[in-house]
């Protein structure tokens, strides 16, 4: 008589929203141990361990769908916990290099909240999944196995230094701070290749009391960005409504134009913007948080998939690649990198040799497009260090910006520059005949050229009347 295989168990170093998805993907296949170093709160609170969680995070749709496919109904539980659902470009008012976008009929969308949220609600949902727990206040201290295989990891927890936790799969999501290559390095996995573009980036933020009315009328996201076709250094404002009535407002500025923690200059730099809207809608309100200021946020990524790595093994979200936070990639890479996963153990299995050699190679195409993406924009920053742009890529840079100006008059471009940044859909998807011929008769004749506020925004924000050279309902009839 067959006797039945005793059960699978994984280990996810890493309780954060990359961990938090990783594991309900495993779940299906194995118990699962969560590791992390802080106490991880029951509701939306900050923690130690994710500094970056203080400053503006976007869930692009294509990260959303992710996320829902692979926690159907996550959706309604981020929006019935205050999270908001946000028309693109419906809900936002974004001066990109070429101009202002207009605000037409839904082509994508985001979810806007604190990262704190964003954690607790996906936190609640997974550890009450069937399977897994939590090893919390507890800091691996390296891989348990060999250069062939990885067999678990060494943890101190609260009540055991150098504790062995077996494991059959061990996947890493710690983070920026990922310490993967010095623990493969002590197993004896070397030459793992790793790349940095680093335009000096820092970022601040802060949260203000929005205006009364503002969310209940669905004020939208404001986004001046830069223009790095400029050889000065690129700053950024964003204002975010947030759950509880908050606005956060995240200011950016690379190497030589960088925002403090001052907070008396936090609105005179917004105002220094290409267009100072941010700052003018800032002034005046309430702020309910200091200033916090995050430096070190260079693209870094780590080719573990050319390497030779261990089985039982492999590393996901920002342990594998940290992007430009403004581009708002790292959350959506992360969950379409794990859908791609549950699609591959779903049809092998995880009891199949090279499972984690393969779930690495079917994260890279992801990591791919949003590396692309961001280090073809921040390289152009000066004083910016790291890669190169490719031979050729002048070309095609020429061609998006074309897009990218189209998409300021033209509706079939708008849409199709947000399928891209979204991550709804593969830049190729910019190379399609039907947007070239778009792209091909782009203009920006017509363009709005002043921020495309409704009468009633500018009315809740105490702003005044609409600007003459503005249309007198941007919206239109996409609301």
């Amino acid at each position: 008589m067959n006797q039945p295989s005793p059960p699978r168990h994984a280990v996810v170093i890493g309780g954060s929203l990359t961990g938090l998805l990783a594991a309900a993907v495993l779940a299906e296949h194995a118990t699962v141990t969560v590791i992390d170093a802080d106490l991880l709160p029951e509701g939306p609170a900050p923690r130690r361990g994710l500094p970056q969680g203080r400053h503006t995070h976007l869930l692009w749709s294509g990260g959303a769908r992710a996320m829902e496919r692979i926690l159907p109904g996550i959706l309604d539980e981020l929006t019935g916990a205050g999270a908001l659902r946000r028309s693109l470009p419906t809900d936002l008012v974004t001066k990109t290099a070429q101009g202002w976008i207009p605000r037409c009929g839904e082509k994508q969308f985001n979810i806007s909240a604190s990262r704190d949220l964003l954690d607790s609600v996906l936190r609640a949902r997974v550890t009450g999944l069937k399977g897994v727990r939590t090893l919390q206040q507890s800091r691996v201290r390296g891989l348990e196995g060999t250069a062939a295989r990885v067999t678990g990891v060494r943890v101190d927890t609260p009540e055991e230094e150098n504790r062995l936790v077996t494991a059959d799969l061990v996947v890493d999501a710690s983070g920026r701070g990922s310490r993967a290559t010095t623990w493969l390095g002590a197993l004896g996995v070397s030459g793992i290749r790793q790349a940095e573009v680093d335009s000096g980036l820092v970022y601040a933020t802060r949260i203000f009391e929005a205006p009364a009315g503002a969310h209940e009328t669905g004020f939208p996201i404001i986004n001046v960005q830069s223009d790095p076709r400029v050889p000065v250094p690129g700053q950024t404002a964003t204002i975010v409504p947030i759950e509880n009535g908050q606005w956060q407002a995240t200011l950016s500025g690379t190497r030589g134009g960088q925002p403090t923690g001052d907070p008396d200059r936090f609105i005179p730099f917004a105002k220094g913007m290409r267009d100072p809207i941010v700052g003018e809608l800032l002034e005046g309100r309430k702020p309910l948080t200091d200033v916090a200021v995050t430096p070190g946020t260079a693209n870094r990524r780590v080719y573990f998939e050319k390497a030779a790595l261990p089985d039982g093994f492999f590393a996901v979200g920002d342990s594998v690649a940290t992007f430009n936070p403004l581009y708002g990639q790292g959350m959506t890479v992360a969950a379409q990198g794990l859908l791609a996963v549950r699609a591959l153990l779903r049809e092998k299995g995880l009891d199949r040799p090279g499972t984690g050699r393969e779930a690495q190679r079917a994260i890279t195409p992801l990591v791919n497009t949003a590396w692309e993406l961001a280090t073809s924009q921040d390289i152009l920053y000066p004083g910016a260090t790291g890669m190169k742009p490719k031979a050729g890529s002048g070309l095609l840079d020429a061609y998006v910006s074309r897009l990218m100006t189209g998409a300021t008059t033209d509706e079939v471009l708008t849409a199709a520059l947000f399928k891209v940044i979204t991550m709804s859909g593969a830049p190729t998807d910019w190379l399609r005949p039907s947007v070239l011929w778009h792209v091909l008769r782009a203009s920006d004749r017509g363009a709005h050229q002043a921020p495309p506020l409704t009468a009633a925004e500018r009315a809740v924000a105490g702003l005044g009347p609409v600007d003459p050279a503005g249309p007198a309902d941007p919206v239109g009839q996409a609301r």
